[in-house]
């Protein structure tokens, strides 16, 4: 009660008069009843700067479906494609229809008047004033008296109208187009959800992050490629090296060296010098690996509670026979010069090679661009989401093989299921800010551990780089990939999060659905959605697409599947957008409003602090 009353108080101070709270009560209880803000779930983007940048601004071809609703054969194909194209890259687009000399008033007034209809037609699912604060400050009056003109008897409306269009196209037309086209794209999606690994794979995740920090509104779900980069950027030194080795196999130095200032300089010539028959890329691949398997090894014998002693294979190697027993079984190994082991200390570092991890880990801890990029994942990321009744993660639920949660012995405590997810976010946030060992060594077991809910498979890394027997790669998953089909599975994994509501759905990335062979991203009857399409061009030939997007707005749930992109290049000078796939995957009965929301909850609270305060006032001056 102390409390409330200190709240209340609180909130007096903003709304200090009958009026002013009565005024908010009418305005608050009218956004419960506008249609909801559209969502748009993405995941596994991995580094690939262009596709993403282009379903951005494309917003998952919602403004395209939007022009094509409002213009229909009023205007050509060909017309309908610019204006898209302009609205998603209008600085560039502008600069290449002036190049083609097609520019004038005429195309100036035209081409405002078509893209203040599209801003008014997204506009008409939120209030005056939330509109007004999406505008780009310096036009907000400007197009705010636009896009909200009625026709008069006396046209007065309609000469005021395009006398300021006339003004606007004689001084700057150009930056009030730009200035709608952003206004048209943050219009189209309310809020995005990134469910997991921005990272690793394509060589441009720094700049996705910088796209990301510039958004809205968006949440972001780690996924385990986003942790290992967290674990590094935190210190962990197992992180560190799997990093650099991932960077080195997908030919993604660029990120690390052009994008975060990390030098790979000494260990080039660490890898040069020791490996000195192997191609420089390939040496300081085989360098990294030796010193990641080092590292893996010492925090597996540090935690025996990690279960992962079927890891240790550094010292299952046979270096005259050329062999490893990898799980009882012997496997010839393609690759037997390993210089730096000792076969008598086998995970201890070499000295060349601990100067190569102390200078990547101080390169790390001192980026001030990686720093800036992971901290803003801790501020908008988390292992989990529950929002607007739905459940995101990157991986999986560990499962036991009968389904039910699997439990696991971790900091001295058994944890399974919504109680493991919360220390998992817990030990990752206390890793960055306090970085204490056990926390940094639980950095990378989220990577890649047995039960880990980001990786949910055991990970294979050393036979699938030293053994050619394929028989030896097979990562076996979690079998939380073998229920996840089941709809009274993924119930049951919705009422652990606290999710019991019949429209609850759980939202998945991670795995690739392999569309080309047939599998479909809705599983056990429409309450799982995987949504890992295959953003990397890596994964385009084994999932046949090129990325799913998945849409919730007040009418329901829609899975965007997208071809593959060209370039914005091609974009600009062709009008080429993305080709998307829209399947609708469930309609709601009633449309979707504001009071059903997450949002509509806060909202409603809000609602009755402002009664409370209300009766006071009233009480107050009686």
């Amino acid at each position: 009660m102390e409390s409330k009353q200190k709240y209340l108080a609180l909130l007096s101070e903003k709304y200090p008069t009958i009026s002013s709270v009565t005024r908010e009560i009418i305005n608050l209880t009218a956004i419960l009843n506008l249609p909801k803000g559209t969502e748009h779930f993405m995941s596994d983007i991995h580094g690939e700067y262009e596709a993403f940048y282009h379903i951005l601004n494309n917003c998952s071809g919602v403004i395209r479906e939007k022009i094509k609703k409002i213009y229909g054969d009023s205007l050509s194909n060909d017309e309908k494609k610019e204006i898209c194209t302009l609205i998603y890259y209008p600085k560039e687009k502008l600069n290449l229809i002036k190049q083609e000399n097609r520019v004038d008033a005429k195309w100036y007034k035209n081409t405002i008047n078509h893209m203040l209809e599209i801003a008014k037609a997204l506009s008409s699912k939120y209030t005056r004033s939330k509109v007004r604060k999406a505008m780009p400050e310096d036009y907000a009056y400007i197009i705010d008296e636009l896009i909200h003109t009625q026709k008069d008897e006396d046209d007065n409306q309609v000469r005021y109208h395009k006398n300021i269009l006339d003004t606007i196209i004689d001084i700057n037309a150009d930056d009030f187009i730009i200035a709608l086209a952003k206004l048209i794209k943050r219009l189209a999606v309310d809020h995005l959800h990134i469910v997991g690994d921005i990272f690793d794979r394509g060589e441009s995740a720094d700049k996705i992050i910088d796209l990301l920090t510039k958004y809205h509104s968006l949440d972001i779900e780690w996924g385990n490629h986003d942790i290992l980069y967290m674990g590094a950027a935190s210190g962990s030194e197992a992180c560190i090296a799997n990093v650099v080795r991932n960077c080195i196999k997908y030919n993604t130095i660029q990120t690390l060296e052009s994008g975060y200032g990390i030098s790979l300089r000494k260990l080039t010539l660490f890898a040069e010098k020791t490996y000195k028959n192997k191609d420089p890329m390939q040496a300081a691949l085989k360098a990294i690996s030796v010193i990641q398997f080092k590292l893996e090894g010492q925090i597996i014998l540090r935690h025996p509670e990690y279960d992962m002693n079927n890891r240790l294979l550094l010292d299952k190697i046979d270096f005259e026979n050329g062999t490893v027993v990898v799980e009882g079984k012997t496997y010839s190994i393609d690759d037997n010069f390993f210089p730096t082991i000792d076969k008598n200390n086998t995970y201890s570092l070499n000295d060349s090679e601990k100067e190569i991890i102390n200078e990547l880990k101080a390169d790390f801890l001192s980026s001030k661009r990686l720093k800036t990029h992971i901290t803003f994942l801790y501020q908008k990321g988390s292992m989990y989401k529950c929002y607007n009744n739905n459940l995101l993660y990157h991986g999986c639920v560990p499962l036991d093989e009968n389904g039910n949660l699997d439990e696991i012995e971790l900091f001295g405590k058994k944890l399974k299921g919504k109680e493991y997810f919360d220390l998992a976010n817990k030990k990752a946030r206390q890793a960055f800010f306090e970085k204490r060992e056990e926390d940094l060594d639980f950095m990378w077991y989220l990577w890649c551990g047995k039960k880990s809910p980001l990786c949910g498979k055991n990970v294979k890394t050393f036979e699938r780089t030293f053994i050619k027997d394929e028989s030896a790669w097979n990562e076996e998953k979690n079998p939380y990939y073998k229920f996840y089909y089941d709809e009274k599975c993924c119930e049951m994994i919705l009422k652990e999060f606290g999710l019991y509501s019949p429209v609850s759905h759980i939202i998945n990335g991670h795995t690739p659905v392999r569309t080309g062979m047939g599998e479909l991203p809705v599983r056990a009857s429409g309450k799982l959605f995987v949504i890992d399409g295959g953003f990397c061009k890596d994964y385009h030939e084994k999932t046949g697409i090129a990325g799913y997007t998945l849409i919730y707005n007040s009418h329901g749930l829609r899975i965007k599947s997208h071809r593959t992109f060209d370039s914005v290049y091609q974009a600009l000078k062709e009008n080429r957008d993305i080709h998307s796939d829209s399947q609708i995957v469930e309609t709601e009965k009633q449309r979707v409003m504001v009071v059903d929301t997450d949002i509509g909850n806060q909202i409603k609270s809000e609602i009755d602090d402002l009664y409370s305060l209300l009766e006071i006032y009233k009480n107050t001056n009686n």
